[in-house]
């Protein structure tokens, strides 16, 4: 079996993948490419086809972050003489990239799958902010996936302003790699596609207009993606309709995304932590274990704070995130608690009425 899914390493499948696969002797291994409601674009070493989740999986698996989402590995059945295959089981995810579902639902929602680096898009132009390029790689961190930044549209501000950026951005701590990039004058393409390896999975995410599909367009040479013309202020207004797993002439898999303004934080204090390292080696040496960073005597975080060593706004969003994050979990956790008490009253209703 694992001879014959050897042509799918070019999709961006692993041993990993092979030792955790419990596909039925029918089954074979496909990745998703796109999710359309019911439906869904696999992809093998023979091309693509559609294919619908079985009962039994729909059944088992009740919420949206348990189904196979773009990126993901599934098993599937498909006869030559069917139409659309149907997909038993969920192979376990390497890495994902999930955030709170928008509004008020809690609850996951997953952005992709088994991507191996997160490419994090915000445009020099009116799109920058650092406290929402935190947000985002406090979730690729959590998810397992490394991280790249891309400013785009820099031919629409002075070099200082970019510089400015750059320094914001290394003032806060973050190590990322930093690449620049302008559509127009082709400034940082090359060194995009030089980033770009052969069967390694990568996914674009950022606002709305930032320039991801028109970058996605120049890699693969043509108008695939559907772009609209900019705003007289230079802004795209332009939006990607929905996820898709894209294959470059080149070898690499990309995946891009529609625009997310909103990216709220669930159940990610792992990522948290590790993407304000600076303050979680100084919250080591507060008197404290158990120090909130926030009006405790003697907190080395505070202290730096106080002293410059950590700008405020670093701080004050590490303490944002921090509460979002418990916030939302302990809310999650409770949801979930009520639907198990809910399951289980159900369960013993029907069987009450099943002994009367």
């Amino acid at each position: 079996m694992e001879q014959q899914r050897s042509g799918l390493n070019q999709l961006g499948w692993s041993t990993w993948f092979e030792q955790r696969a419990q596909c039925r002797a029918l089954d074979h291994v496909a990745r998703v490419v796109a999710v359309d409601r019911d439906q869904l674009l696999l992809m093998d070493q023979h091309g693509t086809f559609r294919a619908r989740l079985a009962g039994s999986f729909l059944y088992q698996h009740q919420l949206s972050h348990e189904l196979p989402c773009v990126g993901d590995w599934v098993c599937v059945e498909r006869h030559s003489s069917d139409d659309f295959g149907l997909i038993h089981s969920l192979i376990e995810r390497r890495t994902w990239l999930r955030r709170k579902s928008a509004g008020d639902v809690i609850e996951h929602q997953m952005i992709a799958a088994n991507m191996d680096y997160v490419i994090i898009v915000q445009s020099c132009h009116y799109d920058f902010n650092l406290k929402r390029l935190e947000r985002y790689l406090v979730m690729v961190k959590e998810g397992g996936a490394e991280s790249y930044i891309l400013l785009t549209k820099t031919d629409l501000v002075e070099a200082t302003i970019q510089n400015s950026y750059l320094s914001t951005i290394h003032s806060a701590g973050i190590t990322v790699p930093v690449i620049s990039l302008s559509n127009i004058t082709q400034e940082g393409i090359d060194d995009v596609r030089r980033l770009l390896q052969p069967g390694k999975t990568y996914c674009f995410v950022g606002s709305s207009g930032v320039g991801k599909s028109t970058l996605i367009n120049q890699l693969i040479g043509k108008e695939f993606l559907e772009t609209k013309s900019v705003s007289g202020s230079g802004e795209g207004r332009h939006t990607t309709v929905r996820r898709e797993l894209l294959v470059l002439d080149g070898g690499a898999l990309v995946i891009d995304n529609p625009g997310m303004r909103e990216f709220g934080i669930l159940g990610a204090d792992d990522g948290i932590d590790e993407s304000f390292l600076d303050i979680t080696r100084l919250a080591a040496n507060c008197r404290f274990r158990d120090c909130t960073h926030i009006n405790e005597p003697r907190c080395a975080v505070t202290e730096a704070v106080k002293s410059g060593e950590i700008s405020q706004a670093h701080y004050e969003n590490y303490i944002k995130l921090r509460q979002e994050s418990t916030f939302f979990e302990m809310s999650y956790a409770e949801k979930r608690k009520k639907d198990h008490d809910f399951g289980k009253y159900i369960k013993s209703a029907k069987k009450d009425l099943k002994d009367n």
